[in-house]
């Protein structure tokens, strides 16, 4: 088989799909699988160009990726993938004890021994950019420094606190850190400018991705360093949109793709354990405009078992039968956020659970063909319930990009071919249910 153009492991769900609609939008064969696939389920996808690994270890912590992350990325090295990317969230928000970036750079510089590894944060596409090392981050049509972001220097789980990529990144481990910032990239010999920088022998360096001048020198220096460095990279979908440029113009991929839009779906459901102000509009536009809205109290999902399991499926599944769409949610924005009752990241994680079990019933009851998680976290536990084995995407979302509609790969028929989107948080307009549910882009 051709080698493949870039593997890689992705932090979440949301995050995971985020890349796939990136690589895929340019014409790249990518296939997303939640665990090391089959020879048979590798088959079914077909050739692919990129190959993808859904993780969870965003919400985990540095003992579970000495775990799971070294067989992952070991899975992964043996793909022989000219590059292999290590996903974070292009919010960055993670922490010593929880979604450690550091702690998963160092498990993958190991796996690939590998001495430097790159690290693209900033998506202008995503409205993400970083300048002298420093992450910004657009909200509401306005761009905010990320430690002074409106809801990720209040999340409930990881806040961001510190905007230098190397401070935060340096409390997470004993790497170096240097940068690549806007003025190398735009230095009149970039190439020597950078190999000066490389020549300091940090462990990671944080490449500057302000605009597009600075993406498409940023991809341009990650292509030509990548036989001197290695194929380990991390950080955002920042960098699959920085290599695409670089790719194009080396003639490796052609133009971007095609996609038909999939028609108004009669009904859909969507479960939702997200806290984000940006969730909650888009809930009070759903309910506005013909979705039920089913509030749904975590505790109960946590401690009442299947009763309360039962419950919000009969529920949601009421509203399915008299031919309407439904969203089921554990949260209406960051006020009614309970988690500090929560006995840590084992109760967020089975919230997710149970909601993956909420979303499998619907469907499989109500025949349903169009669905939606939302919660990057929440997306990472529940999709699993579904027995989904891979995803590929269906329709990218160009005025939304981060979440696509994509189209499962299962065993059970129910599922085989279900059209499914991954909502993070922080992604879509006040629109992006209803969008989802008339299946435009």
């Amino acid at each position: 088989m051709p080698r493949l153009l870039l593997s890689y492991y992705g932090d979440d769900f949301t995050g995971s799909t985020d890349v796939m609609e990136a690589l895929a939008s340019h014409g790249v064969r990518t296939a997303l699988f939640l665990q090391p696939p089959t020879a048979a389920q590798r088959e079914r996808l077909g050739e692919c160009d990129a190959i993808g690994l859904a993780g969870t270890s965003r919400s985990q912590s540095p003992a579970w990726m000495d775990a799971e992350l070294t067989p992952a990325f070991e899975w992964l090295r043996g793909l022989g993938a000219a590059v292999c990317h290590y996903k974070v969230c292009s919010t960055f928000d993670s922490s010593p004890a929880i979604g450690n970036i550091g702690r998963a750079i160092e498990i993958g510089r190991q796996v690939f021994g590998q001495g430097q590894v790159p690290l693209v944060v900033g998506a202008p596409q995503l409205r993400r950019y970083t300048s002298f090392g420093n992450l910004f981050a657009a909200y509401q049509g306005q761009v905010y420094r990320i430690d002074r972001h409106p809801v990720m220097s209040r999340h409930p789980v990881t806040p961001m606190d510190e905007a230098d990529l190397r401070l935060h990144l340096g409390r997470q481990t004993s790497c170096s850190i240097g940068l690549v910032d806007i003025a190398a990239l735009g230095a009149a010999d970039a190439d020597g400018t950078v190999d000066a920088i490389l020549a300091k022998g940090e462990d990671v360096l944080v490449f500057d991705v302000l605009d597009d001048a600075t993406q498409a020198q940023a991809g341009r220096q990650l292509h030509r360093l990548q036989p001197r460095l290695g194929p380990f990279v991390a950080g955002s979908s920042g960098i699959e949109y920085a290599l695409l440029r670089a790719w194009q113009e080396t003639g490796l991929i052609g133009g971007k793709a095609s996609f038909s839009t999939p028609g108004t779906a009669d009904r859909i459901a969507i479960v939702s354990g997200s806290c984000s102000p940006t969730t909650e509009r888009q809930i009070r536009h759903a309910t506005a405009n013909g979705f039920d809205g089913i509030a749904l109290d975590p505790r109960q999902l946590i401690h009442g078992g299947d009763e309360a399991i039962g419950e919000a499926v009969a529920a949601g599944l009421d509203g399915l039968g008299q031919g309407r769409s439904v969203i089921l949610y554990t949260a209406l924005g960051p006020s009614t956020d309970i988690g500090g009752e929560f006995d840590g990241e084992g109760d967020r994680n089975s919230i997710g659970l149970a909601l993956g079990r909420i979303q499998k019933a619907l469907v499989e009851r109500a025949g349903l063909r169009r669905a939606v998680i939302a919660g990057g976290d929440t997306s990472s536990h529940a999709l699993r319930e579904l027995g989904i084995f891979a995803l590929t995407t269906r329709l990218p979302l160009p005025s939304c990009p981060g979440s696509p509609l994509c189209i499962a790969h299962a065993d059970a028929p129910a599922f085989d071919g279900l059209e499914i989107a991954l909502k993070g948080g922080q992604v879509g307009g006040d629109d992006y249910f209803s969008m989802i549910r008339e299946g435009r882009a």
